[in-house]
């Protein structure tokens, strides 16, 4: 590990990993106890958005760096750059990071103008149809996706959407028009129906996902799965893989050059891994682009 990849720590895992939890999430700034001291108000600040940190009981603050050297100061051990490094890597498991990768003609992964009107169970026919049309009976995604309405401060129109939950707390968007997100970007974890499963499975999007789900009749998987809804996300999958134990690895990305690099990036980091086997599924769907498009081209879907 270096000091610019030390530096892109966020600090919020850094105080999980010491066991401390914030008592209060308010935008992007966390509030705890402090880890310097005991005390019965919580005065230790976290700025997520500049990953910063400030103890107003000590007057003190800064960076991953200056908070990881007094943590070591005040713990009587050796507090120098290398020592930091080391107690961060130790610490953090460190996985190698996979670079992004930006497909081309990809939407705006976010939308500022866009809150959260409505949050419900599934219940448009509009939703409905649209799903019906991309081969996915609606029935199955319940456990997955929400119907939300979605104001648009700019136009003033309330938008109808598809939604689902993010490992950032936003929540991703899609709809016949828009793919988008309210909040921060961010991968989709889904946990397995086993306790402790031996594999992972890497899908580029939620339409690529469900599609696997309705050909297994709304069965969910046994095995953990990460849906990137977005390339450019590819980075934040590596924490969710590395030295959980996962024997195999199932990437699903699209027949395309971006795809392609992805499974190649996805490659290079699984072999860090030890015994981690992973599979390319996208033989599955050639010649088509995706999942999705494989499985509205070869399975027409009835609804009764």
């Amino acid at each position: 590990m270096n000091i610019a990849l030390a530096k892109r720590i966020p600090l919020a895992d850094i105080m999980d990993k010491l066991g401390y939890k914030p008592t209060q999430h308010k935008n992007s700034e966390l509030w705890y106890f402090s880890p310097f001291r005991k005390e019965r108000t919580p005065s230790f600040q976290l700025n997520t958005k500049k990953n910063l940190w400030y103890d107003f009981g000590e007057g003190v603050g800064g960076d991953v760096f200056s908070f990881v050297k007094l943590y070591l100061q005040l713990e009587n051990q050796s507090f120098t750059t290398q020592d930091a490094l080391r107690w961060l890597s130790n610490m953090m498991g460190y996985a190698p990071r996979i670079n992004p990768i930006e497909a081309p003609f990809q939407p705006e992964n976010t939308e500022p103008a866009l809150s959260v009107g409505v949050n419900i169970a599934l219940s448009s026919f509009i939703l409905k149809k649209y799903l019906i049309s991309r081969g996915i009976d609606p029935q199955y995604t319940e456990p997955y996706l929400r119907e939300l309405h979605i104001h648009n401060k700019n136009s003033g129109k309330i938008i109808l959407a598809l939604g689902w939950k993010n490992e950032e707390g936003g929540l991703e968007l899609k709809n016949k028009f828009i793919k988008s997100c309210v909040g921060a970007k961010d991968i989709t974890f889904i946990r397995g129906t086993t306790v402790k499963p031996d594999g992972i499975h890497i899908f580029e999007g939620m339409m690529d996902f469900l599609s696997i789900i309705q050909l297994r009749k709304g069965s969910a998987f046994t095995n953990d799965v990460i849906i990137l809804n977005s390339l450019s996300m590819l980075s934040k999958a590596t924490p969710y893989i590395k030295g959980y134990g996962y024997k195999q690895s199932f990437t699903w990305m699209d027949n395309d050059l971006s795809g392609n690099k992805a499974s190649e990036n996805l490659d290079s980091f699984f072999k860090t891994e030890e015994n981690l086997k992973h599979y390319r599924m996208n033989f599955l769907y050639q010649p088509y682009k995706d999942v999705n498009e494989w499985h509205v081209r070869k399975f027409k879907l009835k609804i009764k």
